[in-house]
């Protein structure tokens, strides 16, 4: 008997560290939000690498964004992972611009909320995200990013879950990036996540974002 409790005790124990594993759908972009009435559709890859004996996870993520004023766009963004679809949407509200455009330093502050759905029995995960921004132009095509992340989530745990066991966590992540112009209607962006805590994982990932003017 003690042996299939410890059995059982291990397997649970097992399922509530499922959520150490990550799924991010990055920051990619600069501090600068979309211009009024402008769509964004960008589509870019993620290596979140693996901890503790982990294998990466490559996965694919999409966003879809809107300017809404001069100072504040929203992004619906899905991402596809081995371990589970992550599922957001967030805002971003410019505070500092640069006196000049293409030049100078512009600042602002993303906010919003995701969902991480899990496969092969993994938890749902739900969590909110606080990013403030920053990026500096050193070309008119080419600007420097940078952003601190965090991203604040729990989930259910399993019925008869080891008594304390955690059902909340929170990721962090220092981002350093860039964005480089390759036309009116084109960007390529890509950045680093450099994990800054033990429940976080680095990754990288770069993509092509399409603006419909």
């Amino acid at each position: 008997m003690k042996i299939y409790r410890s059995i059982l005790i291990a397997g649970l124990g097992l399922c509530v560290a499922l959520p150490a594993a990550a799924q991010y759908i990055g920051v990619l972009q600069s501090a600068e939000t979309n211009d009024r009435g402008i769509f964004k559709i960008m589509v870019a890859p993620i290596m979140v690498f693996g901890k503790d004996g982990a294998d990466d996870d490559l996965g694919i993520t999409a966003r879809a964004g809107y300017g809404f004023t001069d100072g504040f766009d929203a992004e619906f963004k899905l991402g596809f992972f081995d371990i589970g679809t992550y599922v957001g949407a967030d805002g971003e509200l410019w505070l500092v611009k640069a006196r000049e455009r293409d030049a100078g330093l512009d600042a602002s502050v993303a906010g919003g909320v995701h969902w991480i759905l899990g496969k092969d029995n993994g938890p749902d995960i739900m969590g909110f995200d606080l990013a403030p921004l920053a990026s500096l132009h050193v070309s008119p095509k080419l600007e420097l990013c940078g952003a601190l992340t965090a991203a604040f989530e729990s989930w259910d745990l399993p019925a008869g879950a080891p008594a304390g066991a955690d059902d909340s966590l929170t990721r962090l992540h220092l981002v350093p990036g860039f964005e480089y112009r390759l036309s009116e209607s084109l960007d390529l962006v890509g950045e680093i996540g450099i994990a800054l805590n033990d429940d976080s994982s680095t990754y990288a990932g770069a993509g092509i974002a399409f603006y419909l003017r």
